[in-house]
């Protein structure tokens, strides 16, 4: 029987990652996410991995793609304010194809806005806040195991497709705690990285290996020209698209209004949804387990079935722009955001009785029973 510890989400990341092989992580303090941080300052060493607390978030991530050229499980983690200094490396990593893991717990902004929770970064994670039009698969966690298993899922992925991977949390799911089952997961076998940089002697063909960031621009065996890499840069984001989209769906089948929400926010709208339920109001709701690529079909379906959607996020609007995309103009689309919080505060949140209001408003205007 696997192991039962009472942790925060934040612990969670480290332990997920104990049990993927990361073998280094790279990281500069920041709140909602210094837990992580220091589980890492606290476990990696005595375990014969690798932790550096580096000077700056900048050094952090150009310290993953020394790591990650080696061939090495690496990652980091950070909050707002970091991941916009990552921005640059991250296009970097992109395009030398380099595997690894960023652990993102949002805060508030613009700016240094909050050292609280927000849900402010999903544009900025989900359409590449680098240059150059790259993709990264993003998974949202809504729990203290989501994280810890997204995470062994965000390497396998990031190893699968030879490109970094998020998980984007927020700093309710980081800094709340729930029991944890300490688990490995198991993923399909992984080739071998025979592009790693790890010395020509340990190379079953005895060549060396090169790596940098401006592949397309500089020509290689393998990308001859700028097109060439821009067509195998475009063949990976349509696999991804294709194979790696992941959604939870909640009493869809008779739901007349679909609520549609990721990390905290789920949580806020599952009860939302039995207390509507409770009042005979058809709900449900779709939780994106990858905000990117986005769960477009099940949403066009419901769109389609006639449903109207209400999508709760913490921000002024992200999400619900992939919403709107997605129904293609067949449904009416509403927004609980960041104006819905309890609290004029840092510390207010989206709680379930604004988006009863919402659902009573639509009903004012339909029937949806």
């Amino acid at each position: 029987m696997a192991e039962r510890i009472f942790i925060q989400g934040n612990e969670a990341v480290g332990w997920g990652a104990l049990a993927a092989d990361c073998q280094a992580f790279f990281g500069y303090p920041i709140t909602p996410q210094n837990e992580t941080t220091e589980w890492f300052a606290r476990e990696f060493p005595k375990r014969g991995r690798i932790f550096v607390q580096t000077a700056s978030e900048v050094a952090s991530i150009n310290w993953l793609f020394g790591a990650a050229a080696a061939g090495v499980r690496v990652m980091t983690s950070t909050a707002s304010p970091g991941w916009g200094l990552m921005q640059e490396g991250m296009s970097h990593l992109a395009n030398a194809e380099l595997p690894c893991v960023v652990v993102l717990v949002q805060r508030g902004g613009p700016g240094a806005g909050t050292t609280r929770h927000s849900q402010m970064d999903y544009l900025s994670v989900t359409c590449g806040g680098g240059q150059g039009g790259y993709k990264t698969i993003t998974l949202a966690p809504a729990s203290v195991q989501d994280t810890h298993d997204m995470v062994q899922l965000a390497f396998y992925l990031a190893d699968k497709y030879r490109n970094p991977v998020m998980v984007l949390t927020d700093g309710i799911i980081g800094q709340m705690m729930e029991i944890l089952e300490k688990r490995t997961l198991n993923f399909a076998p992984l080739p071998e990285k025979d592009w790693a940089i790890i010395g020509k002697a340990k190379h079953k063909d005895g060549q060396s290996r090169a790596c940098h960031s401006a592949q397309g621009f500089i020509p290689t065996p393998q990308y001859p020209g700028y097109l060439s890499f821009l067509e195998a840069l475009d063949r990976k984001i349509q696999q991804m698209k294709d194979h790696e989209v992941r959604y939870e769906a909640y009493q869809i089948e008779d739901a007349s209004v679909v609520l549609v929400a990721f990390g905290y926010a789920t949580r806020v709208c599952r009860e939302a949804l039995y207390e509507a339920r409770a009042k005979g109001f058809k709900v449900g709701l779709i939780r994106p387990i990858t905000l990117w690529p986005f769960p477009c079909q099940v949403i066009k379906e419901k769109a389609v079935q006639g449903a109207k959607f209400v999508v709760v996020e913490d921000n002024l609007g992200q999400m619900i722009e992939d919403v709107k995309l997605a129904v293609e103009g067949q449904a009416e689309v509403c927004l609980v955001g960041a104006l819905a919080r309890h609290d004029p505060g840092e510390g207010g949140a989206i709680f379930p009785d604004k988006v009863l209001e919402k659902i009573a408003e639509l009903a004012q205007r339909a029937d949806i029973k």
